[in-house]
C-alpha cells in the first residue's frame, strides 16, 4: 500500500515591489526584493509606504524566484546578486529564508538589508542561505536608538550582528547620518566602537540624510519628521567618515 505524502504548502510573503540597483545594496547589480512590514518608525525612513504588510502583496517564495530566475544570467554576468530589503525582511524570515535559499540554488549571491532589530528571528538556516549583511545600526547608545527609530531598542542588533560574524559572514555596516540627530561626535564614536568589534565587517557606509521620500508622507497623509531637516554638509560628512575610520574601519 502507498502511502502519500501531502505537499508541503507554499511559503507566502508580502512583497511590496522589487527593482534592480548598481553599487546600493551589495556588490555588482542586485535584484533588490522590498518586503512589506517593518516595526520600527525611523525619524528618517524615505518608505513609509513599507511600514505595514497589508500595503503589499501577497507573494510565494516560488513566484518571486520565478521573477528572479529571469535576470539569473544577467546577475551573474553582472557580478551580483539578490537582495532582500524591505521594510523589514527580517519580520518575514519563513519567506526570506526560502527565497535566499532557492538563490542559493541558482549559485547566485545573497545579501539581507536589515536593521538587525528582528534578528533573533533569522534561523540557522536563513544564515546559511546569506552570504552579506547590510546592517542598519541606526545609532550608537539605546537613548539616541530610541529617538532615532521610535520602537525600537539597540541590544537587538548588536547581538544580531555578533551573531552573523560568528558565522563568518560578511557585514557592511550602514549609518545614516542627520544634522541633529545623529552627528553627535560622542553617538558616532559609539556606533564606530560597536561596529570596530564586530570581526566580519568589511566596510561602513556612512548615508547622508535626504527628504527625497517627503512626498511620500504627503500622500499618506503622515507628517514627515525631519521636515526642516538640512541634508549633512560635506565637512560633517567628512568629519564623521574621519571619525569612523580612526577606530580602524574602511569607509564610503
Amino acid at each position: 500500500m502507498t502511502t502519500l505524502t501531502a505537499a508541503a504548502p507554499p511559503v507566502t510573503g508580502s512583497l511590496h515591489s522589487f527593482d534592480i540597483s548598481t553599487g546600493v545594496d551589495g556588490p555588482g547589480t542586485r535584484f533588490v526584493a522590498f518586503l512589506a512590514g517593518c516595526p520600527l518608525r525611523c525619524q528618517y525612513c524615505h518608505s513609509p509606504d513599507t511600514w505595514y504588510r497589508r500595503n503589499g502583496r501577497p507573494t510565494t517564495a516560488d513566484e518571486l524566484l520565478t521573477e528572479i530566475r529571469r535576470y539569473e544570467r544577467f546577475l551573474k554576468v553582472a557580478g551580483g546578486g539578490v537582495t532582500i530589503s524591505g521594510g523589514e525582511p527580517l519580520q518575514q524570515p519563513g519567506f526570506t529564508r526560502e527565497v535566499l535559499r532557492g538563490c542559493k540554488k541558482m549559485r547566485l549571491h545573497t545579501a539581507v538589508d536589515t536593521s538587525g532589530f528582528l534578528g533573533d528571528q533569522a534561523d540557522d538556516a536563513l544564515l546559511e542561505a546569506t552570504d552579506l549583511v547590510l546592517l542598519d545600526i541606526k545609532a550608537g547608545d539605546p537613548a539616541t536608538y530610541r529617538r532615532v527609530t521610535r520602537t525600537g531598542r539597540l541590544e537587538p542588533t548588536v547581538r544580531f550582528a555578533h551573531r552573523v560574524a560568528d558565522r563568518g559572514i560578511a557585514i557592511w555596516v550602514r549609518f545614516v547620518l542627520v544634522p541633529g540627530l545623529t552627528d553627535d561626535p560622542a553617538g558616532v564614536d559609539a556606533v564606530a566602537s560597536i561596529a570596530a568589534a564586530i570581526p566580519t565587517v568589511a566596510r561602513v557606509e556612512v548615508l547622508p540624510f535626504h527628504r527625497l521620500g517627503a512626498p511620500k508622507y504627503a500622500v499618506l497623509g503622515i507628517p514627515f519628521p525631519l521636515t526642516g531637516t538640512p541634508a549633512p554638509d560635506a565637512a560633517l560628512v567628512e568629519r564623521v567618515r574621519t571619525q569612523f575610520r580612526g577606530h580602524g574601519l574602511t569607509v564610503y
